[in-house]
């Protein structure tokens, strides 16, 4: 599979929609989101969230898992609420990146992408909510309010309340670190 930067997500975004001739929303989720948003952390792999029609949805699919074969990129649809609770009023915070036909792209909110590091917990996850913080593409009181928020959210997503705080706290501890 081929690194993703913003060009070949720009490229894979402008043959997507010159394929589509229906409406659709995309969102960018993960890695390939914060890449755009300036993150040097390379990064393999396309996560989407899609929102239109559910009778248009198979097509889509089809047309994203071809021309993703096609360019070699590892492309997954990943509808965010089913994995990480999402911040508050996260549909008014997404970003819009532009219109590719009748494709238009945006960057999931950022505090939900935020928050669905967080319960991964993983390094990489952390390094990546802590760039959005040290970018000030993120505020660290809305998101401790955000996750006050999901967190009595986490057991429907199949995430464990404790080593969700458990990573929110270790994020908070790294955070009084910087300067």
């Amino acid at each position: 599979m081929e690194p993703v930067t913003p060009r070949v997500l720009e490229d894979f975004f402008t043959q997507l929609g010159q394929r589509s001739v229906k409406p659709a929303r995309l969102y960018l989720l993960g890695g390939s989101a914060l890449s755009l948003l300036g993150s040097s952390r390379i990064t393999v792999d396309v996560d989407l969230d899609l929102e239109l029609p559910p009778e248009d949805e198979a097509q889509l699919e089809a047309m994203i898992n071809a021309l993703a074969q096609e360019m070699r990129l590892d492309v997954e649809i990943v509808p965010l609420a089913e994995f990480a609770p999402l911040a508050p009023d996260a549909e008014k915070r997404h970003r819009f990146l532009g219109s590719y036909g009748p494709i238009d792209v945006y960057i999931f909110d950022l505090y939900s992408i935020a928050l669905s590091k967080i319960a991964r917990g993983f390094e990489s996850d952390l390094e990546d909510v802590i760039f959005l913080l040290k970018r000030e593409l993120i505020h660290v009181d809305t998101l401790r309010s955000a996750f006050v928020s999901a967190l009595p959210n986490a057991r429907r997503v199949d995430i464990d309340p404790s080593e969700f705080q458990a990573y929110f706290d270790e994020l908070m501890i790294r955070l009084g670190a910087l300067p």
